[in-house]
């Protein structure tokens, strides 16, 4: 048999072997970059998995906001002033706000439209007025739909000497008024899914034409014989923050007018979840293999300091 085949054991001499045949120093390096980067490849995935859940078959997976503190700071009425007189209608109410809330604004205690704050802390809306005295205060709402104080209370009054612009009478006090009421906001709704709108028209002399611009270049045009509720759908193509405008005339050619946000949300890439729920056994089984390294490599550095302790009290511990 070939000299280099042939088994023989290992004469031991009680040297301590040379320490660069071991060197924990350079395993620990390499255990520690291995532990950051997965403990980087975890957090990713578990934030991935909590934004984005997919329930398992047969469970039910729930998702919800925390609530927070409403807000606390609230919208002001710029413009009109208070007092002012006008003589037509729609106007324009203008302000300031917390960025990025919604903004309703209320007439005479009755929801007069809606709109978004925007990102320099201003609003603009549209809305109609009724003959005589308009009360107007604005209100703020946070996501989760928490109310914040009112704003300035501005009174203007609507003097009905003059037909509005186009020749169309609006309201006066001769009849009842005229009101388009609606919900005040519309949120969650996902493009490619119907958004189902009640509308109601208070007071006029019917029948009514009404024009619904839904704020994404389409629009859709309503006969009613009555004043009944009726619904007015729409659907969206693209996530966004839209401002739909209603106008409702009656057969004595007066009008109504009416602004509310609608606001559309981005649709959840199924695709994405599914590949992070993928990843969740790979990270059960590498987090083991971790730690019985870092656990290995430490039992074999802690028994070689005792077996040298143990062989210098025997003075047995001899040097390379």
């Amino acid at each position: 048999m070939a000299t280099w085949l042939k088994l023989s054991p290992h004469t031991h001499t009680g040297k301590h072997a040379p320490h660069e045949q071991t060197s924990y120093i350079v395993l620990a390096l390499l255990l520690f970059a291995v532990g950051v980067i997965l403990s980087f490849y975890t957090v990713n995935a578990a934030d991935l998995t909590w934004t984005r859940p997919l329930p398992a078959g047969g469970s039910i997976g729930i998702t919800g906001t925390m609530p927070g503190k409403p807000p606390t700071t609230g919208a002001t009425i710029n413009t009109p002033t208070d007092g002012q007189r006008l003589t037509t209608s729609p106007i324009e109410i203008t302000g300031t706000c917390p960025p990025n809330t919604l903004v309703e604004i209320f007439r005479n205690d009755i929801f007069a439209g809606s709109t978004i704050c925007d990102e320099k802390g201003q609003y603009i809306i549209t809305v109609d007025l009724l003959s005589g005295a308009n009360s107007f205060i604005a209100r703020v709402y946070d996501t989760l739909n928490q109310a914040g104080p009112d704003s300035n209370k501005v009174t203007v009054y609507f003097d009905f000497s003059a037909p509005t612009a186009g020749g169309i009478r609006s309201l006066d006090s001769g009849v009842a008024p005229m009101i388009i009421v609606t919900d005040a906001v519309y949120r969650g709704i996902f493009p490619d899914k119907e958004m189902s709108m009640p509308i109601n028209i208070l007071g006029g002399v019917p029948p009514y034409a009404i024009n619904v611009l839904w704020g994404d270049t389409k629009n859709n045009l309503y006969s009613r014989a009555d004043n009944q509720e009726f619904r007015a759908a729409h659907i969206y193509a693209k996530p966004g923050i839209y401002q739909v405008a209603i106008q409702a005339t009656d057969s004595q050619g007066r009008v109504a007018f009416l602004t509310v946000a609608a606001i559309v949300n981005g649709q959840p890439d199924p695709v994405a979840a599914a590949e992070t729920t993928k990843n969740t056994p790979l990270l059960l089984a590498l987090w083991p293999l971790y730690t019985a390294a870092v656990t290995t490599v430490i039992s074999f550095w802690l028994g070689e300091k005792r077996e040298r302790h143990a062989l210098a009290a025997r003075g047995q511990l001899l040097t390379p």
